[in-house]
Protein backbone atom coordinates (compact mmCIF):
# COMPACT_ATOMS: atom_id res chain seq x y z
CA UNK A 1 0.00 0.00 0.00
CA UNK A 2 2.87 2.18 0.39
CA UNK A 3 4.44 1.94 -2.05
CA UNK A 4 1.61 2.47 -4.34
CA UNK A 5 0.63 5.62 -2.68
CA UNK A 6 4.03 6.85 -3.25
CA UNK A 7 4.51 5.89 -6.60
CA UNK A 8 1.12 7.57 -7.59
CA UNK A 9 1.95 10.97 -5.92
CA UNK A 10 6.00 10.62 -7.08
CA UNK A 11 6.73 12.72 -10.27
CA UNK A 12 6.02 11.17 -13.94
CA UNK A 13 10.21 10.20 -14.21
CA UNK A 14 10.29 8.22 -10.70
CA UNK A 15 8.71 4.70 -11.10
CA UNK A 16 8.63 3.04 -7.75
CA UNK A 17 6.33 -0.29 -8.52
CA UNK A 18 8.89 -2.55 -9.08
CA UNK A 19 9.51 -2.20 -5.62
CA UNK A 20 6.36 -3.73 -5.29
CA UNK A 21 7.78 -7.76 -5.95
CA UNK A 22 9.01 -7.03 -2.24
CA UNK A 23 5.78 -8.15 -1.09
CA UNK A 24 5.63 -11.35 -2.22
CA UNK A 25 9.03 -12.31 -1.87
CA UNK A 26 9.09 -11.44 2.42
CA UNK A 27 5.54 -13.46 2.16
CA UNK A 28 7.29 -16.15 0.62
CA UNK A 29 10.13 -16.55 3.69
CA UNK A 30 6.99 -16.38 6.60
CA UNK A 31 4.27 -18.11 4.91
CA UNK A 32 3.25 -20.95 2.74
CA UNK A 33 2.68 -21.26 -0.97
CA UNK A 34 -1.22 -20.06 -1.54
CA UNK A 35 -0.72 -16.80 1.28
CA UNK A 36 2.48 -15.94 -1.53
CA UNK A 37 0.11 -16.14 -4.23
CA UNK A 38 -2.61 -14.15 -2.87
CA UNK A 39 -0.12 -11.29 -2.39
CA UNK A 40 1.46 -11.70 -5.33
CA UNK A 41 -1.87 -11.37 -6.63
CA UNK A 42 -2.47 -7.88 -4.75
CA UNK A 43 1.14 -6.80 -6.02
CA UNK A 44 -0.01 -7.28 -9.42
CA UNK A 45 -3.21 -5.51 -8.91
CA UNK A 46 -1.67 -2.51 -6.80
CA UNK A 47 0.85 -2.48 -10.09
CA UNK A 48 -2.56 -2.06 -12.24
CA UNK A 49 -3.88 0.57 -10.52
CA UNK A 50 -0.89 2.41 -10.20
CA UNK A 51 -0.49 2.59 -14.14
CA UNK A 52 -4.22 3.31 -14.64
CA UNK A 53 -3.42 6.23 -12.24
CA UNK A 54 -0.47 7.73 -14.16
CA UNK A 55 0.54 6.95 -17.72
CA UNK A 56 -1.97 4.49 -18.37
CA UNK A 57 -1.94 0.25 -18.35
CA UNK A 58 -1.07 -0.33 -21.68
CA UNK A 59 1.98 1.62 -22.60
CA UNK A 60 5.21 -0.25 -22.76
CA UNK A 61 6.99 0.49 -19.29
CA UNK A 62 3.65 -0.89 -17.49
CA UNK A 63 3.12 -3.81 -19.79
CA UNK A 64 7.16 -4.63 -18.74
CA UNK A 65 6.75 -4.04 -15.69
CA UNK A 66 3.76 -5.68 -14.84
CA UNK A 67 5.12 -9.08 -16.92
CA UNK A 68 8.27 -8.87 -14.97
CA UNK A 69 6.40 -8.64 -11.50
CA UNK A 70 4.06 -11.86 -12.71
CA UNK A 71 6.99 -13.61 -13.95
CA UNK A 72 8.92 -13.33 -10.73
CA UNK A 73 5.80 -13.54 -8.52
CA UNK A 74 5.79 -16.89 -10.08
CA UNK A 75 8.73 -17.69 -9.78
CA UNK A 76 8.79 -16.79 -6.12
CA UNK A 77 5.72 -19.22 -5.69
CA UNK A 78 7.33 -22.08 -7.15
CA UNK A 79 9.96 -22.31 -5.00
CA UNK A 80 7.50 -22.21 -1.90
CA UNK A 81 5.94 -25.27 -3.21
CA UNK A 82 9.31 -26.64 -3.23
CA UNK A 83 10.74 -25.18 -0.09
CA UNK A 84 7.41 -26.98 1.27
CA UNK A 85 7.36 -30.11 -0.12
CA UNK A 86 11.25 -30.26 0.69
CA UNK A 87 10.54 -29.44 4.16
CA UNK A 88 7.66 -32.48 4.40
CA UNK A 89 9.97 -34.87 2.76
CA UNK A 90 12.76 -33.85 5.36
CA UNK A 91 10.26 -34.83 8.60
CA UNK A 92 9.59 -37.43 7.04
CA UNK A 93 13.75 -38.38 6.79
CA UNK A 94 13.71 -37.58 10.72
CA UNK A 95 10.55 -39.32 11.25
CA UNK A 96 12.16 -42.46 9.51
CA UNK A 97 15.41 -42.40 11.43
CA UNK A 98 13.81 -41.46 14.87
CA UNK A 99 11.97 -45.06 14.07
CA UNK A 100 14.63 -46.64 13.26
CA UNK A 101 16.69 -45.43 16.07
CA UNK A 102 13.85 -47.15 18.14
CA UNK A 103 13.99 -50.40 16.91
CA UNK A 104 18.05 -50.77 16.11
CA UNK A 105 19.51 -48.81 18.87
CA UNK A 106 17.12 -49.29 21.63
CA UNK A 107 17.69 -46.94 24.81
CA UNK A 108 19.48 -48.32 27.88
CA UNK A 109 18.16 -48.27 30.74
CA UNK A 110 19.07 -46.07 33.74
CA UNK A 111 19.88 -48.98 36.22
CA UNK A 112 20.39 -52.49 35.17
CA UNK A 113 21.54 -55.07 38.20
CA UNK A 114 23.77 -52.84 40.32
CA UNK A 115 25.17 -50.38 37.18
CA UNK A 116 23.89 -47.02 36.54
CA UNK A 117 23.72 -46.62 32.71
CA UNK A 118 24.10 -43.30 30.18
CA UNK A 119 24.26 -43.13 26.54
CA UNK A 120 24.50 -40.52 24.02
CA UNK A 121 24.92 -40.95 20.01
CA UNK A 122 26.08 -38.25 17.56
CA UNK A 123 25.42 -39.41 13.65
CA UNK A 124 27.72 -37.92 11.24
CA UNK A 125 25.32 -37.66 8.00
CA UNK A 126 23.03 -34.86 8.36
CA UNK A 127 19.47 -35.49 9.62
CA UNK A 128 20.21 -39.09 10.74
CA UNK A 129 19.48 -40.21 14.16
CA UNK A 130 21.50 -43.29 13.99
CA UNK A 131 24.66 -44.79 11.55
CA UNK A 132 27.56 -47.13 11.86
CA UNK A 133 27.80 -46.77 15.80
CA UNK A 134 25.93 -49.15 18.24
CA UNK A 135 25.70 -50.28 21.59
CA UNK A 136 23.54 -52.38 23.87
CA UNK A 137 23.40 -53.97 27.65
CA UNK A 138 21.64 -57.27 28.59
CA UNK A 139 21.18 -58.91 31.42
CA UNK A 140 22.51 -62.30 32.72
CA UNK A 141 22.36 -64.92 35.46
CA UNK A 142 25.17 -63.45 36.85
CA UNK A 143 25.62 -59.83 35.84
CA UNK A 144 25.69 -57.61 32.88
CA UNK A 145 26.73 -58.17 29.19
CA UNK A 146 28.11 -54.05 27.31
CA UNK A 147 28.38 -53.90 23.73
CA UNK A 148 29.92 -51.58 21.92
CA UNK A 149 30.65 -51.09 18.34
CA UNK A 150 31.69 -49.14 15.16
CA UNK A 151 30.85 -50.70 11.68
CA UNK A 152 32.86 -50.02 9.02
CA UNK A 153 32.02 -46.85 7.08
CA UNK A 154 29.02 -44.12 8.42
CA UNK A 155 25.56 -42.86 8.66
CA UNK A 156 22.78 -45.12 6.95
CA UNK A 157 24.89 -47.46 4.78
CA UNK A 158 25.95 -49.34 7.85
CA UNK A 159 22.69 -49.93 9.84
CA UNK A 160 22.40 -53.62 7.98
CA UNK A 161 25.61 -54.48 9.73
CA UNK A 162 24.90 -52.67 12.90
CA UNK A 163 21.05 -54.48 13.35
CA UNK A 164 22.86 -57.82 12.47
CA UNK A 165 25.30 -57.33 15.25
CA UNK A 166 23.08 -55.99 18.03
CA UNK A 167 20.14 -58.82 16.74
CA UNK A 168 23.31 -61.57 17.71
CA UNK A 169 23.89 -59.88 20.50
CA UNK A 170 21.01 -59.80 22.07
CA UNK A 171 19.85 -63.49 21.13
CA UNK A 172 23.79 -65.02 22.67
CA UNK A 173 24.46 -62.31 25.57
CA UNK A 174 23.06 -65.43 27.73
CA UNK A 175 23.58 -68.14 26.45
CA UNK A 176 27.30 -68.28 26.88
CA UNK A 177 28.82 -68.68 30.27
CA UNK A 178 32.13 -67.46 29.18
CA UNK A 179 33.10 -64.10 26.74
CA UNK A 180 35.34 -66.13 24.22
CA UNK A 181 32.28 -67.73 23.29
CA UNK A 182 30.16 -65.09 23.26
CA UNK A 183 32.51 -63.15 20.69
CA UNK A 184 33.35 -65.94 18.66
CA UNK A 185 29.10 -66.17 18.03
CA UNK A 186 29.38 -62.42 17.27
CA UNK A 187 32.22 -62.89 15.05
CA UNK A 188 30.66 -66.03 13.09
CA UNK A 189 27.33 -64.22 12.65
CA UNK A 190 29.02 -61.22 11.11
CA UNK A 191 30.83 -63.36 8.91
CA UNK A 192 28.70 -65.68 7.39
CA UNK A 193 26.76 -63.07 6.48
CA UNK A 194 29.10 -60.51 4.46
CA UNK A 195 30.02 -64.64 2.85
CA UNK A 196 26.61 -64.87 1.90
CA UNK A 197 26.14 -61.05 0.88
CA UNK A 198 29.24 -61.56 -1.26
CA UNK A 199 27.79 -64.65 -3.18
CA UNK A 200 24.62 -63.12 -3.65
CA UNK A 201 26.67 -60.12 -5.41
CA UNK A 202 28.45 -62.30 -7.48
CA UNK A 203 25.68 -64.63 -8.40
CA UNK A 204 23.74 -61.50 -10.02
CA UNK A 205 27.06 -60.07 -11.46
CA UNK A 206 26.40 -60.39 -15.57
CA UNK A 207 28.57 -63.16 -17.32
CA UNK A 208 30.94 -62.07 -19.82
CA UNK A 209 31.18 -63.80 -23.19
CA UNK A 210 34.68 -64.52 -24.35
CA UNK A 211 35.62 -65.10 -27.61
CA UNK A 212 36.93 -68.55 -28.38
CA UNK A 213 40.38 -68.08 -28.31
CA UNK A 214 40.22 -66.48 -24.95
CA UNK A 215 38.11 -69.17 -23.66
CA UNK A 216 41.24 -70.87 -24.26
CA UNK A 217 43.33 -68.90 -21.69
CA UNK A 218 43.44 -70.31 -18.32
CA UNK A 219 40.97 -68.65 -16.26
CA UNK A 220 42.55 -67.27 -12.19
CA UNK A 221 41.23 -68.41 -9.32
CA UNK A 222 37.90 -67.28 -8.04
CA UNK A 223 37.62 -65.16 -5.19
CA UNK A 224 36.10 -65.88 -1.90
CA UNK A 225 32.83 -64.87 -1.13
CA UNK A 226 34.33 -62.99 1.42
CA UNK A 227 36.07 -61.20 -1.28
CA UNK A 228 34.07 -60.79 -4.03
CA UNK A 229 33.20 -56.87 -4.48
CA UNK A 230 35.24 -56.19 -1.74
CA UNK A 231 33.05 -57.41 0.95
CA UNK A 232 35.88 -58.91 2.26
CA UNK A 233 37.07 -55.05 3.21
CA UNK A 234 33.29 -55.22 5.59
CA UNK A 235 34.20 -55.26 9.56
CA UNK A 236 32.46 -54.14 12.96
CA UNK A 237 35.32 -52.88 15.76
CA UNK A 238 33.74 -54.02 18.96
CA UNK A 239 34.09 -54.21 22.97
CA UNK A 240 32.49 -56.67 24.65
CA UNK A 241 32.19 -56.34 28.19
CA UNK A 242 31.13 -59.02 31.04
CA UNK A 243 30.02 -56.87 35.02
CA UNK A 244 29.50 -59.60 37.42
CA UNK A 245 27.65 -58.55 40.22
CA UNK A 246 29.16 -60.04 42.83
CA UNK A 247 32.56 -59.07 42.10
CA UNK A 248 34.59 -56.03 41.89
CA UNK A 249 35.74 -56.46 38.11
CA UNK A 250 35.11 -56.31 34.53
CA UNK A 251 35.86 -58.54 32.35
CA UNK A 252 36.42 -57.76 28.62
CA UNK A 253 37.39 -58.63 24.88
CA UNK A 254 38.79 -55.82 22.41
CA UNK A 255 38.22 -56.46 18.92
CA UNK A 256 39.82 -53.73 17.50
CA UNK A 257 38.20 -51.07 19.31
CA UNK A 258 39.34 -48.20 21.32
CA UNK A 259 39.95 -48.86 24.82
CA UNK A 260 37.44 -48.14 27.58
CA UNK A 261 38.37 -44.94 30.11
CA UNK A 262 38.02 -46.41 33.95
CA UNK A 263 36.74 -42.97 36.32
CA UNK A 264 38.27 -43.53 40.01
CA UNK A 265 38.02 -40.57 42.20
CA UNK A 266 39.84 -38.10 40.71
CA UNK A 267 41.84 -40.05 38.30
CA UNK A 268 41.24 -41.55 34.54
CA UNK A 269 43.22 -44.47 33.57
CA UNK A 270 42.41 -45.88 29.58
CA UNK A 271 42.11 -49.97 30.62
CA UNK A 272 44.62 -51.01 28.09
CA UNK A 273 43.70 -54.55 26.92
CA UNK A 274 47.25 -55.19 26.00
CA UNK A 275 45.96 -57.85 23.44
CA UNK A 276 43.80 -57.35 21.00
CA UNK A 277 41.62 -59.26 19.42
CA UNK A 278 40.62 -58.28 14.72
CA UNK A 279 37.32 -56.69 14.12
CA UNK A 280 33.91 -59.13 13.94
CA UNK A 281 33.61 -60.55 10.60
CA UNK A 282 37.31 -61.16 9.80
CA UNK A 283 36.67 -65.08 11.20
CA UNK A 284 39.79 -66.58 9.60
CA UNK A 285 41.84 -64.06 11.49
CA UNK A 286 39.99 -64.69 15.14
CA UNK A 287 41.81 -66.20 17.81
CA UNK A 288 41.21 -69.82 19.49
CA UNK A 289 39.97 -68.49 21.95
CA UNK A 290 39.60 -64.84 22.42
CA UNK A 291 41.83 -63.61 25.15
CA UNK A 292 40.14 -61.33 28.25
CA UNK A 293 41.32 -59.43 29.98
CA UNK A 294 40.16 -58.43 33.77
CA UNK A 295 40.75 -55.24 35.56
CA UNK A 296 39.32 -53.60 39.17
CA UNK A 297 35.85 -52.28 38.88
CA UNK A 298 34.83 -51.72 42.53
CA UNK A 299 31.45 -49.30 43.41
CA UNK A 300 31.76 -45.88 43.22
CA UNK A 301 33.71 -45.90 39.76
CA UNK A 302 33.10 -45.19 36.59
CA UNK A 303 33.61 -46.69 33.21
CA UNK A 304 33.42 -44.35 29.97
CA UNK A 305 33.31 -46.54 26.37
CA UNK A 306 33.26 -44.81 23.19
CA UNK A 307 33.71 -45.36 19.53
CA UNK A 308 36.56 -43.73 17.65
CA UNK A 309 34.39 -41.16 16.13
CA UNK A 310 34.80 -39.18 19.59
CA UNK A 311 38.92 -39.68 19.95
CA UNK A 312 39.44 -39.10 16.19
CA UNK A 313 37.39 -35.94 15.86
CA UNK A 314 38.97 -33.02 14.75
CA UNK A 315 39.22 -28.96 15.21
CA UNK A 316 40.56 -26.86 12.95
CA UNK A 317 43.66 -27.01 13.67
CA UNK A 318 43.04 -30.58 12.81
CA UNK A 319 44.07 -31.92 15.99
CA UNK A 320 42.16 -35.15 17.65
CA UNK A 321 39.85 -34.59 20.42
CA UNK A 322 41.89 -35.15 23.88
CA UNK A 323 38.91 -37.17 25.55
CA UNK A 324 41.24 -38.53 28.54
CA UNK A 325 42.22 -34.93 29.66
CA UNK A 326 38.58 -33.56 29.08
CA UNK A 327 37.00 -36.18 31.08
CA UNK A 328 39.61 -35.66 33.89
CA UNK A 329 38.85 -31.63 33.90
CA UNK A 330 35.16 -32.57 34.02
CA UNK A 331 35.73 -35.18 37.04
CA UNK A 332 37.88 -32.89 39.07
CA UNK A 333 34.89 -30.12 38.96
CA UNK A 334 32.02 -32.22 39.22
CA UNK A 335 33.02 -35.74 40.88
CA UNK A 336 29.39 -36.86 41.79
CA UNK A 337 27.36 -35.74 38.96
CA UNK A 338 25.35 -38.28 37.65
CA UNK A 339 26.36 -40.27 34.34
CA UNK A 340 23.75 -38.33 31.90
CA UNK A 341 25.24 -34.69 33.31
CA UNK A 342 28.49 -36.11 32.84
CA UNK A 343 27.62 -36.88 28.60
CA UNK A 344 25.47 -33.95 28.24
CA UNK A 345 28.73 -32.05 29.23
CA UNK A 346 31.00 -34.07 27.02
CA UNK A 347 28.51 -33.81 23.94
CA UNK A 348 28.17 -30.13 24.52
CA UNK A 349 32.24 -29.95 24.29
CA UNK A 350 32.55 -32.13 21.47
CA UNK A 351 30.72 -30.61 19.31
CA UNK A 352 31.49 -27.00 20.32
CA UNK A 353 35.52 -28.59 19.51
CA UNK A 354 34.69 -29.76 15.69
CA UNK A 355 32.52 -26.61 14.87
CA UNK A 356 29.01 -28.07 15.61
CA UNK A 357 29.89 -31.32 12.60
CA UNK A 358 31.09 -34.58 12.91
CA UNK A 359 33.49 -36.17 10.58
CA UNK A 360 32.36 -39.96 11.96
CA UNK A 361 29.17 -41.21 13.96
CA UNK A 362 30.01 -41.45 17.63
CA UNK A 363 29.25 -42.71 20.76
CA UNK A 364 29.27 -42.60 23.97
CA UNK A 365 28.09 -45.05 27.03
CA UNK A 366 29.32 -44.25 31.29
CA UNK A 367 28.74 -47.26 33.71
CA UNK A 368 28.77 -46.48 37.25
CA UNK A 369 29.14 -49.16 39.87
CA UNK A 370 27.02 -48.40 42.31
CA UNK A 371 27.18 -51.70 44.67
CA UNK A 372 28.11 -55.44 44.84
CA UNK A 373 25.61 -57.85 44.35
CA UNK A 374 22.01 -58.08 41.89
CA UNK A 375 20.15 -55.35 42.04
CA UNK A 376 18.22 -55.17 45.76
CA UNK A 377 14.17 -56.24 45.73
CA UNK A 378 12.50 -52.75 45.40
CA UNK A 379 9.63 -55.19 47.72
CA UNK A 380 6.13 -55.06 46.96
CA UNK A 381 4.21 -51.65 45.94
CA UNK A 382 1.84 -49.97 48.36
CA UNK A 383 -1.38 -51.43 48.36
Amino acid sequence: MLITVVDVLAPPDIHLGPLLIVAPALTASLAGPRTTAAVAVLAIAALTVIGGLRDGVTTANHQTQLGALLAVSALIVGLRVLRDRHERELAQVRSVSEAAQRVLLRPLPDRIGPLRLASVYLAAEAEAQVGGDLYAAARTASGTRLLIGDVRGKGLSSLGDAALLLGAFRAAAHLYADLPGLVGHLDGSIAWDLAQLAEQQRAQRPRLQLPPLLRQVPRPQPLTPADADGSGESFITALVLDIPDDEAVVRLVDCGHPPPLLLHEDRVTTLEPGRTAPPLGLGELAPEPYAVVEFPFPPGDRLLIFTDGVIEARDAGRRFYPLPERVAERTAAHAAEPPAALLHHLRRDLLGYVGGRLDDDAAMVVVDRLSLGPEPDPGPGPG
